[in-house]
């Protein structure tokens, strides 16, 4: 078992293997392959290692890798699949996941220093549980900020994280290990968590599809200091992927009180609802969209790529309009939340403790540690009256279509694009946090290259519960953009 930090980024581009294609298969391809045995657990595994060992130190996606424990789990499951007998639906994936998330037997650090890399770890998150219940094969852990605090994917434990389509860039954050690790190839699959956009970010800038569903579809333990802003999602490349995951990641679990009962079904199997009707698939479903939100402008790349989504929901079936929720910027009633979330992280550091946090964190932690219950509370009601608003929006519009972020991915390293006027994270985030206040599903899907040549992404957001409506839209419009070639469901390869 290896640790894996920040490394000077490589300009050199290593010799492509023979097994490279293995890497680029999708977790649904892979199972479909070990059925009729013309795939190997083993043989997919030791692709992905080997390739994590070449090209991670591009990106610094991983924080920790278990060749063994992998090698082990691939082993049993080929064993299984010869047997004809798979564990569950993920037997003999690899699979990734965010150090933010308890895994036996691995240390959870959460990017800190002040965490103690021999603490025992006996239990695993809800996620994580499930999808060891379903077989699959975990290859180690990724990359996040200091307790997951900002937008990119840097801090003093793991260094950088970098963009798989340029090294020079941000992954994103938090979960920006998770989502280089799935562009990069790296594992076709991989979980995150997401309080304020964690999981579309990082998504949306390495080309990647990332799912944020309605709070407590996907249980949590131990519960986050954000309390209800935090949701754990689904990483993939493609949204059948990720709705497999969904399958599997939405099982219940009796430590997460605020938990939603179990979903009646399954989320792949929706993904074709409604083609036998015509019409694309999307017959009837009403669409709102805006290229503005909470009076922010995306970029103009950035809105016309939207548009072109918007244009192929309409020839999909959807009924689209043009229109966006009224709400003004809700950043200071999720500055509170956040704020003083951060402050409860780590109000047990002794002070030569804090004093080696990033020190973004540790000024919102000060911040948040000022702020009164009367604060708190205010902001709750705040976040009660956009969920109304936005509730009374969905009465009106099943959908509504936004940017994922207002630009592509900027110079790595910096918590706010350099020379921007922003001061924290959530200035160049407006399209993302809201949605974490109301707790809404929320999806991004890669929609082409910005100016740069960098990836945008376009987001779908339902009313709560509605889960079923985003991967659905989500799942149509990305087959429609790669049919004519938009996008690829193959991970990016910076060897060229």
């Amino acid at each position: 078992m290896t640790g894996i930090g920040d490394q000077a980024v490589r300009t050199d581009r290593p010799t492509r293997t023979a097994d490279d294609d293995l890497c680029s298969r999708t977790a649904t391809e892979l199972l479909a392959g070990y059925r009729d045995l013309t795939l190997s657990p083993v043989r997919v595994t030791e692709a992905v290692l080997a390739r994590i060992a070449e090209l991670d130190p591009l990106v610094n996606a991983f924080c920790l890798v278990d060749e063994e424990a992998a090698r082990r789990d691939a082993a049993a499951s080929q064993e299984r699949w010869r047997r004809g007998e798979p564990l569950g639906l993920l037997d003999g994936v690899p699979v990734s996941i965010k150090d933010l998330l308890l895994t036996r037997g691995w240390p959870t650090l959460r990017g800190s220093l002040s965490a103690d890399p021999a603490a025992p770890c006996e239990q695993d998150a809800p996620s994580v549980g499930r999808m060891r219940e379903h077989g699959a094969v975990f290859v180690g852990k990724t990359t996040t900020p200091e307790f997951g605090w900002k937008g990119v994917t840097d801090g003093p434990l793991t260094g950088v994280t970098r963009n798989p389509w340029d090294p020079s860039r941000t992954s994103g954050g938090s979960s920006g290990g998770s989502a280089a690790a799935v562009a990069l190839g790296l594992g076709p699959l991989s979980v995150g968590t997401d309080g304020g956009g964690s999981v579309r970010i990082p998504a949306s800038f390495c080309g990647v599809f990332g799912f944020k569903p309605t709070y407590g579809r996907i249980p949590l333990y131990p519960a986050s200091p954000f309390g209800t802003l935090a949701h754990a999602g689904p990483l993939a490349r493609t949204v059948e992927d990720a709705a497999l995951m969904m399958d599997v990641l939405c099982g219940p679990d009796d430590r997460d009180w605020s938990g939603l009962p179990p979903y009646e079904g399954s989320f792949r199997a929706l993904l074709g609802e409604g083609r036998s009707s015509g019409g694309g698939g999307l017959s009837g479903l009403r669409v709102a969209w805006s290229t503005s939100l909470a009076g922010t402008d995306a970029g103009p790349d950035v809105a016309a790529r939207v548009r072109h989504a918007v244009e192929l929901l309409a020839g999909l079936g959807a009924e689209v309009e043009e229109a966006a929720p009224g709400f003004a910027d809700p950043v200071a009633a999720y500055h509170t939340l956040w704020f003083s979330g951060a402050a409860k992280v780590v109000e047990h550091l002794a002070p030569e403790q804090f004093a080696r946090l990033d020190p973004g964190l540790a000024e919102i932690c000060r911040q948040g540690a000022a702020m009164s219950a009367l604060d708190y509370l205010g902001a709750v009601d705040a976040r009660m009256a956009l969920g109304v608003e936005m509730g009374r929006f969905h009465r009106t519009y099943d959908l509504l279509v936004v940017p994922t972020l207002p630009g592509t991915a900027f110079e790595a390293g910096h918590e706010v694009p350099p020379g921007s006027r922003h001061e924290r994270w959530t200035g160049w985030t407006p399209f993302t946090y809201p949605f974490n206040l109301t707790q809404q599903p929320a999806a991004t899907v890669p929609c082409g290259p910005g100016a740069d040549g960098l990836p945008v992404g376009v987001q779908l957001v339902a009313a709560r519960n509605r889960d079923d409506v985003v991967l659905r839209a989500s799942h149509a419009l990305f087959e429609a953009l790669s049919a004519e070639g938009t996008v690829s469901a193959a991970p990016v390869d910076p060897r060229g």
